[in-house]
């Protein structure tokens, strides 16, 4: 299953706020929240996001093995 846990403390370590994300660098609120609930986001999605935080791939997700989603 695939994981946000590294957005968020990339997050803190960029000192950036899901409000600034949506407001000042025009990221959907939708994309925000899929994230929460660990729904997929398009690369589209995920290139703007570490454009935004400047960024790697890896800061913004992980690839979780404990947790099975094929049941």
């Amino acid at each position: 299953m695939i994981s946000y846990k590294p957005f968020y403390r990339t997050l803190l370590a960029r000192n950036k706020t899901e409000y600034e994300l949506i407001f000042k660098e025009g990221i959907s609120a939708n994309t925000l929240y899929r994230m929460k609930k660990g729904r997929p986001i398009t690369t589209k999605t995920l290139d703007v996001l570490c454009f935004v935080l400047d960024c790697e791939v890896q800061d913004i997700l992980e690839h979780d093995k404990e947790t099975d989603t094929a049941k």
